[in-house]
């Protein structure tokens, strides 16, 4: 008997008892990798403070060199301000090139037969099982 002739009831139960391990295994190492993490954290913060005590940017050790490292991130909390700024400034170029999925699929639906030149999709399929209900 091959794959493709057990029936779909068994390959379900199948299914959904390897998810069902996927889902314990994952469990576990995010916890894990969580622990790992936090204590990561705790030791970046700690040598953070000593290079600023320090005033340094650069500390060679022997077990590796420690670097600070400044980084700015920028955002805003009026976007209708900022978008007039952007037109205003012919600044497009401050924004990131991405297509927020949503509202695309929104747009199309709205406006039918409009395309922007250059637009590409992709569909696929997939497979889900659920649990059978009782």
């Amino acid at each position: 008997m091959t794959i493709e002739t057990v029936p779909l009831d068994k390959l379900a139960r199948v299914y959904r008892r390897i998810r069902d391990r996927i889902q314990d295994l994952t469990k576990d190492y995010e916890t894990s990798v969580e622990e790992l993490k936090l204590q990561q954290e705790e030791i970046k913060n700690a040598m953070k403070d000593q290079m600023l005590a320090l005033g340094s940017s650069s500390i060679k050790t022997p077990e590796g060199t420690i670097i600070l490292s400044q980084k700015s991130r920028y955002y805003t909390d009026d976007w209708d301000s900022f978008k007039n700024f952007v037109v205003e400034n012919d600044a497009l170029d401050l924004f990131e090139k991405r297509i927020h999925q949503g509202n695309m699929i929104t747009f199309l639906e709205e406006n039918p037969g409009v395309v922007p030149a250059g637009l590409n999709s992709m569909t696929q399929y997939d497979v889900s099982v659920r649990k059978p209900t009782k």
